[in-house]
């Protein structure tokens, strides 16, 4: 046989039955689900390292009737999820089958991931939901990836994406919860001193020997596991591999056509796991409403594009416009990167904290701060004239910054020049002079500052009720009484942040059946494809119930995606038996 022509590249010649594009969550748990099950399987990332958004992201999950709440004798009162979920959605929670299909599999899901030695979970059995309304409990619908020591990957480790590296400390994850308290409360506590020293001086190590952090937490803990099982099962793991489109024949999808032109068939199909599309403007300008696309700065990975859509689309695909909301709102302040560009850093927990509003307009504030990062811009887009920008200022006295950091930059003892020279934390030594630099009214802002201040003395916000319901307490400051979240803004030099609209990921996308099934337009399920993760449009409309509400679905419905690939044509489904090997129901 002849060699290939030098400008020509030689077919791929190699197959397998399940092709997955992508490797967050749902894209990594639809891989080791299939392989366990006995399939062939293939995972493509375009980016240089696997994890996707999910390796930047606090890992959580939402599960209500966990198995972790279930073993601490927290029981759901039945019905309740779907309870609170109506509450939230209205009539809308039972129009979509998948819905109910979620709330019944997703605890199967994380039992059978634990059982095969996929994951080893911590319970979040003392996080709230975000709202108080019917249905809704105080903690126990919340589970996440226990933490991990990255030499256990081998060298797998080099191929995992590292951290956020604008909200780590020098490349270190920190984990919600004890240890970022201890953070926190470093120059507090002496154990909270010696929990911070040791962790340091582990980081330090592992820098001069590893170069990246080994101690593996959230959502990179999260990656690092998945990414484990699926080497372990057997999974073909390719980096840096980006799919062109989708092969078909007829209306069956095929397998992918790569973007060097290479061919890779799938027997059983392709599962889109691409991250939706938070870095695709004509993607937003379809599916997102004109206040959210303008200017959008997501905190996803760039590489997130739209890819899956676009391809999904060709092969006949239908995309939901039809949500509440396009994206996971959040946040975000632009942190500049030495080159002219910025990095985009989410306000996901330092808005709670007392000493610190958010003013928009000539200085006044809009909403609770306190709330969710989706509420939060939900609000900002309500209180934003049409046409307008869409941004506000965190504004933080300087007792409030040196204890808890406003974004970017960090608490005492690190100093703040560096991020005053960088143009990105405003300072000014009066309300006054803070916003004639940020472009506000002085006076405007000094009597909202007043107006703030007297009410936080008592505890309460009589303008937006912050701190009132469960989450807020939960994100402030547990030693403040009465009200953890509020505190007066007295100490200059005052300081301020600017924040635009942003993103955690988007919620539009594919139109998908309860078997993870993408369809067309006509509502019929496109053979041999599917979806997971961001590329699957939110199974809750758009709206935003509860922390977690992203990742669960998304590994979810890759769990479910990977049974219904393992059917074989024609056969009752396929299932795992105690091993994790594949025999059909009968």
């Amino acid at each position: 046989m002849n060699a290939a022509a030098p400008d020509q590249k030689p077919p791929m010649t190699d197959a397998c039955d399940l092709v997955v594009v992508g490797s967050g969550a749902g894209g990594l748990t639809a891989a080791v689900v299939a392989a366990r099950l006995g399939l062939s399987v293939a995972v493509l990332e375009k980016a240089g390292r696997f994890g996707g958004t999910t390796a930047w992201s606090g890992g959580w999950l939402w599960v209500p009737g966990n198995p972790l709440a279930r073993e601490a004798g927290i029981a759901e009162a039945p019905g309740a999820p779907m309870r609170y979920l109506r509450s939230v959605m209205g009539p809308a929670a039972d129009e979509d089958p998948r819905i109910a299909r979620y709330l019944e599999t997703a605890p199967e899901m994380v039992d059978w991931l634990r059982r095969h030695g996929a994951m080893e979970w911590i319970d979040g059995n003392s996080v709230p939901d975000f709202r108080d309304l019917d249905g809704a409990v105080a903690g126990g619908r919340s589970v996440c990836a226990r933490p991990v020591d990255g030499r256990s990957l081998g060298p797998l480790i080099d191929r995992l994406r590292p951290p956020l590296g604008v909200i780590s400390l020098a490349g270190m994850g920190l984990a919600a919860g004890a240890d970022m308290r201890h953070f926190f409360n470093a120059t507090r506590r002496p154990a909270s001193l010696l929990h911070v020293a040791r962790r340091l001086a582990r980081h330090g190590r592992d820098l001069l020997r590893h170069r990246r952090a080994m101690q593996l937490v959230g959502g990179n803990a999260l990656a690092a596991r998945l990414l484990r099982a699926a080497s372990e099962a057997g999974v073909d793991l390719r980096a840096g591999t980006g799919v062109a489109d989708l092969l078909r024949d007829g209306a069956r999808v095929t397998g992918v056509r790569l973007e060097d032109g290479r061919e890779l068939r799938a027997a059983r199909g392709v599962v889109l796991a691409t991250g939706g599309f938070p870095h695709a403007p004509d993607l937003q300008e379809r599916l997102f409403a004109p206040a959210a696309a303008r200017g959008h700065r997501s905190a996803a990975p760039r590489e997130n594009t739209g890819a899956g859509l676009r391809m999904a689309e060709r092969a006949g695909a239908r995309l939901r416009s039809d949500l509440v909301h396009g994206g996971a709102w959040a946040p975000v302040s632009l942190v500049p990167d030495g080159q002219g560009g910025h990095y985009h850093f989410p306000h996901l927990v330092d808005r709670a904290r007392p000493g610190i509003i958010a003013v928009r307009g000539a200085g006044e504030r809009f909403c609770n701060e306190a709330g969710s990062y989706h509420a939060f811009m939900s609000a900002l887009f309500e209180a934003t004239p049409e046409g307008a920008a869409a941004e506000c200022w965190l504004i933080a006295d300087h007792r409030a910054q040196r204890r808890w950091g406003l974004g970017w930059s960090k608490p005492f003892p690190f100093p703040l020049a560096p991020y005053r020279r960088a143009g990105y934390l405003v300072s000014g030594r009066t309300p006054a002079e803070l916003a004639a630099r940020c472009g506000l009214d002085g006076e405007v802002l000094t009597a909202t500052i007043a107006r703030f201040n007297a009410a936080a003395q008592r505890g309460d916000d009589p303008y937006f009720g912050r701190g009132r319901n469960r989450y807020d307490r939960v994100q402030g400051d547990p030693e403040r009484r009465p009200n953890p979240t509020l505190g007066p803004l007295e100490r200059g030099p005052f300081h301020a942040v600017r924040l635009v609209p942003g993103s955690l990921g988007t919620f539009a996308g594919l139109d998908c059946d309860a078997e993870a099934r993408v369809r067309d337009a006509a509502g019929r399920p496109i053979p041999g494809l599917f979806a997971a993760g961001n590329d699957m449009a939110s199974i809750f409309g758009g709206h935003y119930p509860s922390g977690g509400i992203t990742l669960g679905p998304a590994m979810t419905f890759g769990f479910i995606a990977a049974h219904a690939a393992a059917r074989r044509d024609g056969a009752a489904p396929a299932t795992a038996n105690a091993s994790g090997d594949l025999h059909e129901t009968v």
